[in-house]
């Protein structure tokens, strides 16, 4: 169980970084062909924010949403304090504390944080992410200059 935690806890790890570093097809890889991703788009309580966007479903669609929203945007993504659950074997469900900065080539700057809910399922030994929820506890918008 502590190396299928370790692993959980660098798939996490390799998530972030593959997203600020914008390596399209191995941050793809981190997930199941049939991920299923909520987002909340402003501070939220549990999802019920009514500007949470609906499901996005499937690798296929998730991954090239994501990098076109992101194009020209410098990014930095932190998660901590992991709460792992296994729930058998090949299933485990966490939730990861984040916090997130968006540089906009314009001058806007997003600074956020909240959680991450996600599942995870073991395939073919490796931990990929099934399904993952970002709630909102911190959502700022600031505009300075272009550098």
């Amino acid at each position: 169980m502590a190396d299928d935690l370790e692993a959980i806890h660098q798939l996490k790890a390799r998530y972030c970084r593959f997203l600020d570093t914008k390596d399209v097809e191995a941050w793809r890889s981190v997930f199941t062909t049939d991920v299923v991703v909520t987002l909340d788009m402003a501070v939220s309580t549990g999802g019920a924010d009514p500007m949470t966007a609906p499901p996005v479903e499937g690798v296929d669609n998730f991954v090239p949403t994501v990098m076109a929203g992101l194009e020209g945007v410098a990014t930095m993504h932190h998660c901590h304090t992991p709460e792992i659950t296994f729930t058998s074997p090949t299933t485990a469900s966490g939730i990861w504390a984040m916090e997130d900065v968006l540089i906009f080539g314009d001058g806007r700057e997003m600074h956020g944080a909240g959680h991450y809910h996600e599942t995870y399922e073991k395939q073919e030994g490796v931990w990929l992410i099934k399904t993952l929820h970002l709630t909102r506890t911190v959502l700022r918008m600031l505009r300075t200059h272009p550098a």
